[in-house]
């Protein structure tokens, strides 16, 4: 896994400051995700993978399934990959770019998974207290999971705030049990 990483990063890196020079993130972010969910699929991973079609084929075939969510710059980009046989690793590319846009835009992407719907007044205390301690810009995509019993749990990168009924039983449990 490491090695796909490895070898991803000079491609996400370039991707990254072709954007930036372009100012054009959020077309790359697009049009990287949108190249990365074509060959998750099975059958254009194997289309890749086989050696009969040509790079120049293949990357024709993205760039067409793509449509106009590919703009020049990324279909040059798709072709580039298509030449080298890197086209299976976009979804490690997509993932070090939108790494890479967050440092650059000093944002961060926040999960919050609560017992029930947050409304807006709520979302935007959490929004701003999340912010703060992050001292990041924070950009939140929240989802209810009835399980969790009350309470939520925040997801920001590597940092997990368990602030659920549940996560406290459980640490209730575990204390119990010492």
């Amino acid at each position: 896994m490491a090695e796909r990483a490895t070898i991803a990063r000079p491609y996400a890196k370039a991707a990254f400051a072709y954007a930036r020079d372009a100012s054009t993130f959020g077309e790359w972010s697009r049009g990287l995700q949108v190249s990365a969910e074509i060959l998750a699929d099975p059958r254009v991973a194997a289309l890749v993978k086989d050696p009969e079609p040509t790079a120049a084929e293949i990357a024709d075939f993205i760039i067409g399934v793509g449509g106009a969510k590919l703009n020049a710059g990324m279909q040059n980009f798709i072709r580039l990959l298509a030449e080298n046989r890197r086209l299976l690793l976009l979804s490690e590319i997509t993932q070090q770019f939108e790494t890479l846009r967050a440092a650059a835009e000093n944002t961060i992407d926040v999960d919050v998974v609560s017992a029930v719907a947050l409304d807006a007044a709520q979302q935007g205390k959490l929004a701003a207290a999340l912010s703060t301690r992050l001292k990041r810009q924070v950009r939140m995509r929240t989802s209810v999971d009835a399980t969790l019993l009350g309470g939520a749990v925040i997801r920001a990168g590597d940092l997990v705030i368990d602030g659920s009924l549940q996560g406290r039983l459980e640490r209730l449990g575990t204390e119990l049990a010492r």
